[in-house]
């Protein structure tokens, strides 16, 4: 009886120990969101390129906090330029970045571009392998297909491995977005490069596909049937395109990606803010919009409330990532194999 009850007394002391840091987390998370709404406004630096979910998130942070964001939208290399470039100068203008991985381990490795991140609360719900570090949460993962013309591709030639890309018959016939300079085709060459063999690019560098750099637009070309084939389709900007004919392929093999992470940049002038809006962003509402936008959600219960038809695309199998230190031989061969 005397063991029962000192082990009884233990666990009372454990929960009541327990309440009393939960309390103060609130009261502070409290804190932190009252100096958001002092500091006025946040301003992030990101990679949506007009994504609609992202202008979704934005909208229903402004909503649920009164505080307005400003969203500057640019691919990676010009957003890279455009930190490095502000913040040499001392120039600081952004609060937060929504920037890939490897993008920003580069920072790390080359400058002093981002400070050490405070917790977010709502990191807590991470789904493995999704993990923060001492500067960066894991926002989403932008995974990478083969977008087909359904009229164009009859069934039997439906590529269901990325060695089917290679068949004679797709000649002249694959748009790209471009392998050579950093951005998704780049991450595309090195993940396939890495995974399918080393003559692998060689081979498809042989089809002659086309180059462009309007990702969007390049969906809709295919919808069109100006191609039968797009790579790399990034699963999300497929899913505004419902009622055409197109249809988003993942190789048995998986998907390439990329991990997109958020950090907060040195000097950030409104630091509560961008705290507060990556809160947001992980919550499990934010999630789930990127969810049924066909992206891989990083917190638990996210992808259980993907509609049927987004469901493949939350829960795909992936292939990758690439890594930063493998990037400039990477981006080396690509301007090889395509001169």
């Amino acid at each position: 009886m005397a063991l029962n009850l000192k082990r009884l007394l233990a666990v009372v002391a454990l929960l009541a120990g327990a309440a009393v840091p939960a309390s103060a987390q609130d009261a502070s998370w409290d804190a932190v969101v009252a100096a958001a709404k002092q500091e006025g406004k946040v301003v992030v630096y990101n990679m949506a390129l007009g994504a609609p979910y992202f202008q979704a998130v934005i909208k229903s942070f402004e909503k649920t906090y009164g505080i307005p964001v400003e969203s500057l939208d640019l691919r990676a290399s010009e957003l890279v330029e455009r930190i490095r470039t502000e913040q040499s100068a001392g120039r600081y203008l952004g609060d937060a970045e929504m920037v890939t991985t490897t993008m920003i381990e580069e920072q790390l490795k080359n400058g002093d571009f981002i400070q050490k991140l405070p917790p977010i609360p709502n990191a807590a719900n991470l789904r493995p392998p999704f993990k923060t570090t001492d500067f960066s949460v894991p926002a989403y993962v932008q995974p990478m297909g083969i977008l087909i013309n359904t009229r164009l591709v009859r069934n039997e030639d439906v590529p269901t491995s990325w060695n089917d890309l290679n068949a004679p018959k797709w000649k002249g016939k694959l748009l790209s977005d471009d392998m050579r300079p950093l951005g998704s085709g780049n991450t595309l060459f090195a993940i396939l490069q890495k995974n399918m063999g080393a003559d692998f690019n060689e081979k498809l560098a042989a089809q002659k596909p086309v180059f462009s750099r309007d990702m969007r637009n390049d969906a809709r070309r295919v919808s069109r049937g100006e191609y039968p084939i797009y790579i790399s389709q990034v699963f999300a900007f497929a899913s505004d395109l419902k009622g055409l004919p197109v249809k988003v392929v993942v190789p048995k093999e998986g998907a390439p990606y990329a991990q997109m992470d958020m950090a907060m940049l040195k000097s950030a002038p409104h630091p509560n803010a961008a705290r507060l809006f990556m809160q947001h962003f992980l919550s499990v509402d934010s999630q789930a919009l990127y969810a049924n936008a066909w992206m891989l959600p990083v917190v638990q219960g996210a992808a259980e409330r993907a509609d049927p038809d987004a469901q493949p695309y939350a829960n795909a199998k992936l292939m990758g990532p690439a890594k930063l230190s493998e990037r400039a031989d990477m981006m080396a061969l690509a301007r090889k194999l395509y001169p």
